[in-house]
């Protein structure tokens, strides 16, 4: 089981869904934080995945894996009937669309899911040997170098680029905390390269799904135009919209979706 922070309500209902929340890479379950101060209509779960946060001694060998330990610690947390809404980051996102395209949450009361600049996938076998090389390269520096190096470069990637200098180092210095070979294991069993391409079948799972990506992220708000699912564009912000601007994303998306699906 993964390590979880579960907010309940105090006079929760069968109906108010939970927002289950899963981070990206070197994040934990702490990063929605400035997110959940705008949401307290809502129950809380946020689970740090495995070689992160509180999960950090947690492996998994690939994407059935960690689906399987995510929807194993929401079944013992929660009845099956309880609604869900699962929101994920980067890595996150990733893995709740590979969880919801292979079924892994058919178990599960999912009615919704928001993904925050989550990648479909890699449809090219050259993309994907070459995403291969890059995160083989970057777990092994993870795995062998100071982590505040690494993570010096790793935010200079054009993902970041609308990163400034001060956010940068704030960054940095926040995930330094994080034990890097542990990562390291993480990002290569998660690997893009080992991903396979999911829209097909999330266009047709059956799941209300909505996208979200920052205006300056060029690259995936142009995956958001060509997915064919709904999506949202946060004004002003980057690759990381949940930590550039907490309260547009609580209000202007978690709340927003959730209200204007009930009342379809």
């Amino acid at each position: 089981m993964l390590a979880y922070s579960y907010h309940r309500l105090e006079n929760d209902d069968a109906e108010t869904p939970v927002l289950v929340f899963l981070h990206g890479l070197l994040g934990s379950g702490d990063d929605w934080q400035a997110c959940i101060q705008h949401l307290n209509q809502f129950p809380i779960l946020t689970i740090d995945l495995p070689g992160h946060g509180r999960s950090q001694s947690i492996e998994c060998d690939g994407f059935d894996q960690v689906c399987q330990q995510i929807n194993q610690t929401i079944k013992t947390l929660l009845a099956p009937t309880k609604p869900i809404i699962l929101i994920g980051y980067s890595l996150g996102g990733r893995i709740a669309m590979y969880g919801i395209a292979k079924h892994h949450f058919h178990e599960l009361n999912l009615i919704k899911a928001i993904i925050e600049g989550g990648n479909f996938g890699l449809r090219e076998l050259a993309e994907r040997e070459a995403r291969k090389i890059n995160d083989h390269a970057w777990a092994e520096r993870l795995c062998s170098e100071p982590i505040e190096c690494v993570l010096a470069d790793w935010y200079q990637q054009a993902v970041f680029s609308s990163l400034n200098h001060e956010q940068r180092q704030t960054l940095i210095t926040k995930r330094s905390a994080n034990l890097g070979s542990a990562v390291g294991r993480m990002l290569e069993a998660t690997s893009l390269a080992n991903q396979p391409w999911l829209l097909p079948e999330l266009n047709t799972s059956g799941i209300d799904i909505h996208y979200i990506c920052g205006e300056k992220d060029s690259k995936f708000s142009e995956l958001a135009k060509q997915s064919g699912l709904s999506f949202s564009q946060i004004a002003g912000a980057g690759h990381n919209v949940h930590h550039e601007h907490p309260q547009a994303f609580a209000v202007e998306i978690i709340n927003q979706f959730k209200l204007a699906k009930a009342s379809d």
